[in-house]
């Protein structure tokens, strides 16, 4: 077995380590230098789509589709998703293992669940308008930095509410990182930009300009907490400051031509710079090494590390942790390195190993907690026994030793190892798996569809199961050939005893893959309020029932409860128990709006709700058939409202007046006008009245339309509608009744509230050219060429091509020219001769 320490590298005076994690993970055929690849926090997946910027061999049809592809850090593809929506700007992980695609348009969708459902959104903000340039992104957020240099931020993918930050200056961006709102000073998303040869820092206030000259910067780096900034410059330097913007903390000089593809922390201690097949690892006070590769590195940072992946291998390239230094270095005399080394003369059988524990026996606490540490962050199951048994053999020396700590990172050991391993792909360091927790560790297998190992971890760390239980369930009725009788027989037998099991959202499931008898079958076992609310029914717990039906959304079950309470009790003591449940004043107030309006009154009586009431009497009104009871509605609606102290109420009343008042007009028109206009054509959309029932514009059409000026005009001043809506009426009601004599008077006129094009255009589309020609004169708003074509739409183009002359536009001219004929071709001619210049 190979020392722990072969792999590792000093920078400066901390020790680096590059642990192999998998090997041949993709296929030799997928050009990964061609594709952009991003993975999840915390090991998770990584999604590659193909760079459309780059030229790549083609391999087929089915390899031209594009697609994103999600793999395990193995390699294993999870999902593949394909992809026709449009460029890709913008593609990133949450810390939930959310996929989140931005297009080039704004559009956004966040996949779940590593599966192809999503939820979509879009930016708004100009994004459309404008395109998306890129993103960045963060664990529960991104920002986005569109064509015109605005940035959008959305803080959450939950209940996604973009908004715009503060207006950066309009130069081109160089390049650009975000500062995540947990880690800024203003505990808000703040953006840097580098643009020119400086960097401002915007947030959602302010663009603040931080003087920096020695731009441009090509690189822009957050380290995960946001403690430190590195700036790559254009001649190969690489500057670390610090998060506070308040020191300058080191400067590297990389002396290369060409600018690294990526720049990405490596923790927080160190910077890794990446070219094609060479990555430089910066550490503190400006030390470097170097790695090499064979092909194409993709640098994926982490919260503790760096993730390195080429084709043939993933690399995890972290701080050694200060317990396995503590242990392992070379030369090491701490307690835990000689305690290390005495377990191991142990297996020997040296008495050495007594001599080395009496040794360190006054630190052997120390040592046992420090190996245990040691054996946690190690990722090679040898050295991970040979710590534990060396934590082992210390605390049976001790004399009182807690072991708790020790049977923790056993526990955690075998799950990790167990996640670890190749067909799984989830390569967690220690701390990750802290962080993460084993609940979200469990979630993710899930997702993958890892269900077994799933239910051993849940049982081993003594974890609730139900969630995977439920999701298994889920699945099986998405993808399921079986029967559906099948189907349910097999969920209910492998969920029967689990308690926790929601069948509702595996019934939910079903009925979305539109399997509704399945849905149906499965709700039977849902131990909820169905069940529960008629019994308690039966033991006259009438308002537990009541809530319970409320509770579970069924509308069925609470009219059941409802018409059961409105049975058994009187009228206002069933007012009183729905008075404070809104949801069944909802319910009561809509069934009884069609069935029992006097119920609804009374209820509207009880709470002192005089609009609702009014508007149920003016219901009532439009309903009736005879005039008179319409005008008694009316008025004891207007009358319910005399007392209301509710501000659009006065409102109300007004309208209610007003469309009272209309209807005695129209009832006087009626009776006045009837006998003379019983062979006029009724107005479109009206009743078999010739007025009634119309509203104040269609009366005043009606009445202009039969030639009744005065009594239209009497509307327009009762109800003071503008001149400008008057006219127009007045125009169309013309037009519809064929007066051409009238609409030439008021040709006559000086002026007209809604200017003359409306008569040329109404005339017009009646077909009468020459009354429309009476008015494009008087056009004098319109330009040259819409006097023009005013004048060639009539028919008329040798006054069109006057009005051209007049301007001596000798193009419009010559346009009319071509569209006539005969002698108003030659007439056209003899003008466009009359220009300066003569023909052409």
């Amino acid at each position: 077995m190979s020392k722990p320490t072969a792999n590792w590298e000093k920078v400066g005076d901390k020790f680096y380590r590059k642990v192999q994690l998998y090997t041949d993970v993709f296929d030799q055929d997928l050009e990964l230098e061609n594709y952009n690849v991003v993975g999840a926090p915390y090991g998770g997946a990584v999604a590659i789509y193909r760079d459309e910027d780059k030229i790549y061999a083609y391999r087929g049809a089915q390899t031209a589709k594009s697609s994103i592809d999600i793999y395990s850090c193995a390699g294993k593809l999870i999902r593949r998703i394909n992809w026709d929506k449009g460029s890709i700007k913008g593609l990133g992980w949450s810390e939930d293992e959310k996929l989140i695609v931005v297009t080039a348009d704004g559009t956004v969708r966040c996949y779940y669940h590593l599966q192809s459902d999503f939820v979509p959104f879009t930016l708004g903000h100009g994004a459309e308008e404008h395109g998306v340039q890129s993103c960045k992104f963060y664990g529960s957020g991104f920002v986005a930095l569109l064509g015109n240099n605005r940035l959008v931020s959305v803080s959450r993918y939950d209940e996604p509410r973009p908004k715009l930050l503060a207006t950066p200056p309009s130069d081109p961006v160089v390049s650009w990182a975000i500062i995540p709102p947990a880690y800024s000073l203003s505990r808000s998303v703040e953006v840097i930009l580098a643009i020119g040869t400086t960097l401002y820092v915007v947030d959602a206030t302010d663009a603040e300009d931080r003087d920096f000259t020695a731009g441009p910067f090509r690189h822009i780096s957050v380290s995960p907490r946001g403690e430190f900034l590195a700036f790559y410059t254009e001649d190969g330097k690489v500057w670390v400051v610090s998060g506070d913007w308040s020191e300058k903390l080191s400067e590297y000089d990389s002396r290369a031509k060409t600018v690294p593809k990526d720049m990405q922390w490596c923790g927080s201690n160190a910077v890794a710079l990446a070219w094609e097949d060479e990555v430089h690892l910066i550490g503190p006070r400006s030390v470097a090494t170097k790695f090499y590769y064979d092909a194409w590195v993709h640098l994926l940072p982490d919260v503790d590390g760096l993730r390195l992946l080429t084709n043939e291998v993933c690399e995890y390239l972290q701080k050694v942790p200060d317990e396995t230094v503590e242990v392992f270095r070379l030369g090491s005399d701490s307690p835990a390195a000689n305690l290390l080394e005495a377990s191991s003369l142990l297996d020997q059988k040296s008495p050495k190993a007594d001599d080395l524990i009496q040794l360190i026996r006054p630190s052997l606490d120390e040592a046992v907690n420090t190996c245990i540490k040691a054996a946690g962050h190690e990722y090679n199951i040898h050295w991970q026994k040979a710590l534990l048994k060396a934590a082992s053999y210390g605390k049976s020396v001790l004399d009182l030793y807690s072991s708790d700590d020790f049977v923790e990172i056993c526990d955690t050991l075998r799950v990790l190892n167990a996640v670890r391993f190749y067909e799984i792909g989830l390569p967690l360091s220690y701390d990750q798996f802290k962080r993460l927790t084993p609940e979200k560790l469990i979630e993710r297998l899930t997702n993958r569809h890892e269900y077994l190992l799933a239910l051993r971890i849940a049982s081993y760390l003594h974890i609730s199961s139900d969630k995977i239980h439920g999701h298994w369930a889920q699945q099986k009725v998405r993808i399921s050939t079986d029967s559906e009788e099948a189907i349910c027989t097999l969920i209910v037998k492998k969920l029967h005893g689990k308690p926790g099991v929601s069948f509702e959202e595996i019934a939910r499931a079903a009925y979305e893959e539109g399997r509704v008898r399945l849905a149906t079958e499965l709700l039977n076992y849902e131990p909820r309020a169905g069940k529960q609310v008629p019994l308690l029914l039966g033991m006259k717990e009438d308002t537990i029932a009541l809530d319970k039906a409320i509770e579970s959304g069924d509308t069925d079950l609470i009219y059941h409860v409802l018409l059961h309470l409105r049975k058994k009790l009187p009228l206002a003591s069933f007012f009183r128990v729905i008075n404070t449940r809104p949801v069944a004043t909802a319910l009561v107030e809509t069934s009884a709006h069609d069935q029992d309006r006097d119920l609804l009154k009374d209820l509207y009586y009880q709470d002192d709700r005089r609009l609702d009431g009014s508007n149920l009497l003016l219901t009532e009104a439009l309903a009736q058939n005879t005039l008179g009871p319409s005008l008694d509605k009316l008025k004891l609606a207007s009358k319910y409202l005399q007392d209301s102290r509710d501000a659009s109420a006065t409102f109300q009343r007004s309208a209610l007046d007003d469309a009272a008042k209309l209807l005695r007009m129209q009832e006087t028109f009626e009776k006045d006008l009837a006998q003379s206009q019983s062979s006029a054509t009724p107005i479109p959309g009206a009743s078999t009245s010739m007025y009634i029932g119309l509203s104040a514009h269609q009366t005043i059409f009606a009445l202009l339309r039969a030639g009744h000026t005065k009594r239209a005009q009497k509307i327009q001043h009762e109800f003071k509608i503008p001149d400008k809506t008057y006219t127009w009426l007045k125009l169309r009601a013309l037009v519809s009744a064929r007066h051409w004599t009238e609409l030439e008077e008021l040709s006559k006129t000086k002026k007209s509230p809604i200017g003359w094009e409306p008569f040329f255009n109404e005339c017009l589309a009646a077909g009468k050219t020459n009354y429309a020609a009476l008015f494009i004169p008087k056009c004098t708003g319109a330009s040259v060429a819409e006097r023009v074509e005013m004048w060639t739409k009539c028919g008329l183009l040798v006054k069109a091509g006057e009005e051209a002359l007049k301007a001596k536009d000798r193009g419009l001219l010559e346009d009319v020219r071509s569209k006539a004929t005969g002698s108003a071709a030659i007439e056209v001619e003899r003008l466009i001769g009359m220009l300066p210049g003569g023909r052409r």
